[in-house]
């Protein structure tokens, strides 16, 4: 392997918007996101529920019924 061609290794802080913190290995110092597996719907489990709100929503719009 050639000296001197490969950037600098780090243990990386990686900070999200909603508060959470882990660490992983990167070529920056500090990494920051929006959405971690922490926040995302499809980890939280809030997906389905969202899924199934436009279901519903689209059944009654099909079918003329008023959302109470």
């Amino acid at each position: 392997m050639r000296e001197g061609i490969h950037p600098n290794y780090y243990q990386a802080k990686v900070v999200c918007n909603c508060g959470n913190e882990f660490v992983t290995g990167s070529t920056k110092e500090e990494i920051h996101v929006e959405i971690c597996s922490k926040c995302h719907s499809f980890y939280t489990g809030q997906q389905k529920a969202v899924k199934a709100r436009g279901a519903i929503d689209k059944f009654n719009r099909k079918y003329g019924m008023q959302a109470n």
